[in-house]
């Protein structure tokens, strides 16, 4: 347990200093609302009224959301690979090329069918 003791105080430290943070900046800081900054922010475009059951998202919003986790999965193997890659030797280069040729056909499929471009 005493090896883990630094860690919960600067755990404790850090949570203590972010509710002192949010508490005093809600106590002391300045209250100027206006129209404008009761509004949603949406990059600068005026908001648009939405339907009534919520707006639709495009297909294409999901695709390239699961287009980026696949890449990001691809990067989590990929730092295992990187840090024993010396003991690994010729078969984990192998396997790994395998592995990001793999990932490359998927992306060469999507590329081709237009799930990059965003219209």
């Amino acid at each position: 347990m005493n090896a883990y003791a630094p860690i919960l105080v600067l755990g404790a430290l850090g949570a203590a200093f972010a509710i002192f943070s949010v508490v005093m900046a809600t106590l002391i800081g300045p209250k100027r609302y206006n129209r404008a900054k009761l509004e949603a922010y949406e990059c600068g475009i005026e908001p648009t009224p939405t339907p009534a059951g919520g707006g639709r998202f495009p297909i294409k919003y999901y695709l390239t959301a699961m287009l980026f986790i696949v890449f990001d999965i691809e990067i989590v193997f990929l730092y295992p690979w990187a840090v024993t890659f010396d003991s690994l030797g010729l078969f984990g280069l192998v396997e790994m090329l395998l592995f990001v040729l793999t990932v490359f056909v998927a992306y060469a499929y999507v590329w081709r069918r237009g799930g990059l471009e965003w219209d």
